[in-house]
């Protein structure tokens, strides 16, 4: 895979992902959005209740955003993120209403779509079923893409607090340690080809018969 380091590239990987979850998750049904890279305050990402975003020819497409600072999040975070977003694209696209507040309440709609998507999702007050996880479901169906992390993000705070939502930190914090992937990757020796696992495994390369080894 051809390394994640431009806007371009990774708007490109975004979209392929996009196109995958869709095929996977909701039968393509999910009419695909503009999706953007820019900074989102307290959020990993959001979508446009509108279709904010027109092309020459009339058409016009909802926008759904993730967050410039929270890009270099372990591929799995990311993903479960764009799969959050697009849970609210697929409940739009059907006149599903899943929040309230304003738009930042979650409620059990979202949650019960979410999870049949093999996202966990948790409960805050404040927002309702919102805090995303992925499942190891969703790991197994990320190794079996060969989806690897985004090598590069905006370094314009971050966001602290549970996967899924937080409060933006600002600048005058040190970040927090970045989050460990769950997936492990393993490389041969000799021609270089890699796998990645979702745990501890011992595996040969088929061409080479040497035993892959973890990459650290």
């Amino acid at each position: 895979m051809k390394q994640t380091i431009k806007t371009s590239r990774t708007a490109g990987y975004l979209e392929k992902m996009f196109r995958e979850l869709n095929d996977h998750y909701f039968n393509s049904e999910i009419e695909e959005p503009i999706i953007t890279i820019q900074s989102t305050p307290r959020a990993y990402g959001h979508v446009t209740v509108s279709k904010a975003w027109h092309k020459s020819n009339g058409d016009q497409r909802h926008e759904l955003n993730i967050d410039a600072g929270t890009l270099d999040r372990p591929i799995e975070d990311v993903t479960a993120t764009l799969l959050h977003e697009m849970v609210h694209l697929y409940h739009l696209q059907n006149n599903v209403k899943d929040c309230s507040r304003g738009g930042t309440y979650h409620n059990k709609r979202f949650k019960d779509t979410a999870e049949a998507c093999d996202l966990h999702i948790e409960y805050d007050s404040r927002i309702g079923w919102s805090i995303t996880f992925p499942t190891e479901a969703l790991v197994d169906f990320i190794v079996t893409q060969g989806w690897e992390d985004i090598r590069m993000g905006r370094m314009d705070g971050y966001i602290s607090g549970r996967p899924g939502r937080g409060t933006s930190a600002g600048t005058t914090e040190p970040p927090k340690p970045k989050k460990t992937s769950s997936t492990r990757k393993y490389i041969c020796p000799h021609c270089k080809m890699s796998v990645r696992a979702t745990r501890e495994v011992n595996i040969l390369c088929g061409d080479c018969l040497l035993r892959m080894e973890p990459v650290k």
